[in-house]
């Protein structure tokens, strides 16, 4: 079991010049245009989670969008702000794991632009298969999302794209749609845990928690076999990890956003590491629980609440399924009765 890991102060850190986290008016517009291609996901109080938990126990169903993750609407609020901006490029090019990509695609191909996405080698073949379905041109370059991103900046200045970057104020004026959905939804939250991949999905829950003025608390989690963001954050500086995460892939980063850390370090709670273990045991009980499947990055929010459940009861705990997108063969392998530990 991993324990709670707390942050560097933070006046450790000189700031990036980050621009401004949307306000609640910047939200509500980012949800118009959200709104535009599906309308708001559920979150429900799941009797069983809560029993398990030990305590009322609200999941956001992020893998209900058309993508089946939280990424696409940051994509459609990016390129919504190009178009505004009169600047839509013929082609853009990214980076991902998969869901990422999925977002850049759904809102490139939208747009009638041109999208070519950088994968590692061995990525989720369900993952590629559905970008490749999206129009997207993949390209498979590199170990990790790391050299797969250092791949896309070279392609995109080479070809004269667009790079959209994994982490930008756009970006995160459309997450935060999702955030403040479940906030508005469930005003009786004390905590949510949030997963930490690149830092959109938290940062836009700290972005909705201060647009509505809200006091609960926002709790990190990051893989106990990718700890970039619980080193940076603790040392008050981006300190590259290493990735070891089999089933994790979303949250799968070697290298810390520097600009993310300057919106974390303030506003998290703390940090909690999940080993693959714990977020394989969390996919078996919320598919007990829901039958809904999780993506690695998807139960991690869950098994961090699982793992400080003892700390929680009387508490009213926000988790987010914030993905839904794992291979079959890897659900298979989670969910046999055989398979008491992942590995």
């Amino acid at each position: 079991m991993y324990r709670t890991q707390a942050l560097a102060p933070p006046a450790t850190r000189p700031s990036t010049g980050l621009p401004d986290l949307p306000s609640l008016t910047e939200i509500e517009a980012a949800a118009r245009v959200v709104y535009r291609e599906f309308q708001a996901t559920p979150q429900y109080r799941w009797g069983l989670s809560s029993q398990r938990l030990g305590t009322d126990c609200w999941i956001k169903h992020e893998n209900h969008t058309p993508v089946g993750a939280f990424k696409i609407r940051g994509g459609l609020t990016y390129f919504d702000a190009l178009r505004q901006a009169g600047t839509l490029p013929k082609e853009v090019i990214s980076a991902t794991r998969g869901n990422h990509g999925q977002s850049i695609g759904w809102a490139a191909r939208a747009h009638g632009v041109a999208c070519t996405i950088v994968v590692p080698r061995g990525n989720s073949l369900e993952k590629n298969a559905a970008m490749r379905a999206l129009g997207v041109t993949l390209v498979e370059h590199g170990e990790d999302f790391q050299e797969s991103r250092e791949f896309a900046m070279r392609l995109a200045t080479e070809r004269g794209a667009h790079m959209v970057p994994s982490f930008h104020a756009d970006l995160l004026s459309g997450v935060s749609t999702y955030w403040w959905e479940f906030m508005v939804a469930v005003p009786q939250l004390d905590v949510v845990y949030v997963p930490i991949g690149q830092g959109s999905g938290a940062c836009s829950a700290i972005a909705a928690k201060l647009a509505l003025e809200r006091e609960l608390r926002i709790v990190g989690v990051v893989s106990a076999h990718a700890t970039t963001y619980a080193d940076s954050l603790a040392a008050g500086r981006v300190v590259e990890a290493p990735v070891s995460t089999q089933l994790a892939d979303g949250m799968a980063c070697r290298i810390a956003d520097p600009a993310a850390l300057d919106i974390l370090l303030p506003h998290l709670d703390h940090i909690v590491k999940v080993s693959d273990d714990e977020v394989a045991q969390a996919m078996r009980d919320l598919y007990a629980d829901t039958h809904n499947i999780a993506e690695g990055a998807g139960a991690a929010s869950f098994a961090a609440a699982m793992q400080e459940r003892a700390q929680l009861k009387g508490q009213v705990v926000g988790t987010t399924l914030c993905g839904g997108n794992v291979d079959s063969a890897t659900v298979a392998k989670v969910l046999s009765p055989h398979a008491s530990r992942f590995a």
